[in-house]
């Protein structure tokens, strides 16, 4: 290809964009300084949207020194940092007695007919229990429990026969250690499937 083609004529090259910003930063705000001030530092805690620039020598000096909280006093620092936990937004205690020290009680009202129990007030004659899955089953099974352990007892067993079948507990003896590998691993998944989460 020729370097006077009609191909070149029409190539139109972008700006780098380093240069274009390097055209707009403005100079160093630092004393004595001709520098591009690149960095943005910020001016105060009454202008928060307002920023010095400087250059990165002179950022790094400026936020050496720079403090937030200076002229403030303790207390105000103090309710500043209480304030922030919320993102400085009002807040307020709900509820009719929110000035009140003691825990809401029961209401003064008539009794409400709750045949179904829906506000959890009647006799609990015990909780329904989701059914045992095949697998969970036959790993209680090899914990030595049936379908009617609750977590508390499978832990309870699992503890009892890790100290049992442990070649530690057996004086270095590696007989069970087959028969310990199955209950670590039929504890590990009662608790991935769920079971160890449900109680009752």
């Amino acid at each position: 290809m020729k370097l006077n083609s009609k191909y070149f004529d029409s190539i139109r090259v972008k700006p780098d964009q380093d240069r274009l910003l390097q055209d707009k930063v403005p100079v160093c705000e630092w004393p004595d300084c001709e520098s591009p001030g690149k960095h943005p530092a910020p001016k105060g805690r009454d202008t928060e949207k307002e920023y010095h620039y400087f250059c990165l020598r002179h950022v790094r000096e400026y936020n050496k020194d720079y403090n937030y909280f200076k002229g403030m006093k303790d207390k105000e620092v103090k309710d500043f940092v209480a304030s922030s936990r919320t993102g400085h937004r009002p807040t307020w205690k709900l509820g009719d007695s929110a000035k009140s020290k003691k825990p809401a009680g029961k209401g003064k009202g008539p009794k409400v007919d709750d045949p179904f129990d829906l506000m959890g007030e009647g006799e609990i004659h015990g909780r329904p229990r989701r059914t045992v899955r095949n697998q969970e089953l036959k790993a209680l099974h090899e914990l030595g429990l049936d379908e009617t352990a609750t977590k508390e007892t499978a832990t309870k067993q699992y503890k009892v026969l890790i100290k049992r079948l442990h070649p530690d507990a057996n004086k270095g003896s590696r007989a069970n250690e087959d028969k310990l590998t199955k209950v670590i691993k039929a504890y590990e998944y009662l608790k991935t499937s769920g079971f160890m989460r449900k109680t009752g």
